[in-house]
C-alpha cells in the first residue's frame, strides 16, 4: 500500500515537469491601430521613450514609480529604467537597440522583478490612406519548467490586451487637436 502512495506522489510530481518537455518556450504577441496622422508625425513621437508614459498601460500602473534615464532619448542606446512596488509593474529597463527611421524602432526589455527575462519588442509604422499603422509588438521566453506557465496563463491575450489599451491611448493622443 505504501509503494502505491509513493508511486502516485512521484507520478503527480513528477507528471508537470514531463509535460513541460513539450509545451512551448516562447510567445510573440503584437497588436494594431491606424492613427489619423502622418507617418513621420507618429514615429517621431513613439521613438522617444519618456512618451511611453503618456499611453504605455504599464506606466499607468504606478505614476509613482522611480524612473532613470541613461543617453539621449530617440536616439539607440537610450535607456529607460524603472522602478515599481507595484508587482504587475515591477524592476526593469527598456533599452533602444535600432531605429529605422519612420519604419521601425526596435527595445530590449530586460525584466529584473519579479522574474528576470530580456526580450525583444518593437514599433513599427506604416502608412495606410486612413493615415499610419501602428504595430507594437514582443516576443518571450519561458525556460523549462517555467514554460508550464504558458498552459495556464494566456500571455497572448494578457499582454495583447496591455499593448491594445496603449495604442489605443497612444491613437487618443496623437489624433487630439492641440489647443493654442
Amino acid at each position: 500500500m505504501l509503494k502505491k502512495i509513493i508511486a502516485v506522489l512521484l507520478l503527480v510530481i513528477v507528471t508537470p515537469f514531463i509535460i513541460a518537455l513539450f509545451i512551448a518556450d516562447s510567445y510573440h504577441v503584437e497588436r494594431q491601430v491606424v492613427i489619423k496622422q502622418p507617418v513621420e508625425s507618429v514615429f517621431s513621437y513613439i521613438k522617444h521613450l519618456k512618451n511611453q508614459a503618456d499611453y504605455s498601460t504599464w506606466e499607468q500602473m504606478d505614476p509613482s514609480m522611480e524612473k532613470t534615464y541613461k543617453g539621449e532619448d530617440g536616439t539607440v542606446g537610450f535607456v529607460s529604467a524603472w522602478h515599481s512596488e507595484n508587482p504587475e509593474v515591477g524592476t526593469g529597463e527598456q533599452e533602444i537597440v535600432r531605429i529605422d527611421e519612420n519604419k521601425r524602432i526596435d527595445f530590449e526589455l530586460r525584466f529584473i522583478e519579479p522574474f528576470q527575462s530580456t526580450d525583444p519588442a518593437y514599433m513599427t509604422t506604416e502608412k495606410v490612406p486612413e493615415g499610419t499603422k501602428v504595430t507594437w509588438g514582443l516576443h518571450g521566453n519561458m525556460e523549462y519548467p517555467i514554460n508550464l506557465m504558458l498552459l495556464v496563463m494566456d500571455f497572448e491575450a494578457v499582454l495583447g490586451d496591455d499593448l491594445q489599451t496603449g495604442l489605443d491611448n497612444l491613437k487618443e493622443i496623437l489624433e487630439t487637436p492641440i489647443l493654442e
